[in-house]
């Protein structure tokens, strides 16, 4: 065998840095369960599950110097 290849048993069984041994745990993870699908937040586009029907935002400030802009002509954010 490989020096890296050898079987589980030569290995140190699984432990935390203290020395002490880890169990497995059926769900380690904590609740909403993210495996089904109606306990995800998802969202597609603008579109999202949590969101709700807000309005897209489309106020800003007007900028500067922008001559023949193609994608808008709008900032939004802090402007300092």
């Amino acid at each position: 065998m490989a020096k890296n290849n050898l079987p589980a048993s030569a290995y140190a069984k699984p432990h935390t840095m203290s020395g002490k041994s880890v169990t497995v745990a059926e769900n380690p993870g904590k609740e909403p369960n993210r495996s089904k699908l109606d306990t995800y937040d998802i969202s597609l586009g603008n579109i999202s599950k949590s969101a709700g029907n807000e309005p897209v935002k489309t106020d800003g400030i007007k900028m500067r110097g922008t001559g023949a802009a193609t994608k808008g002509v709008m900032s939004r954010g802090p402007m300092a």
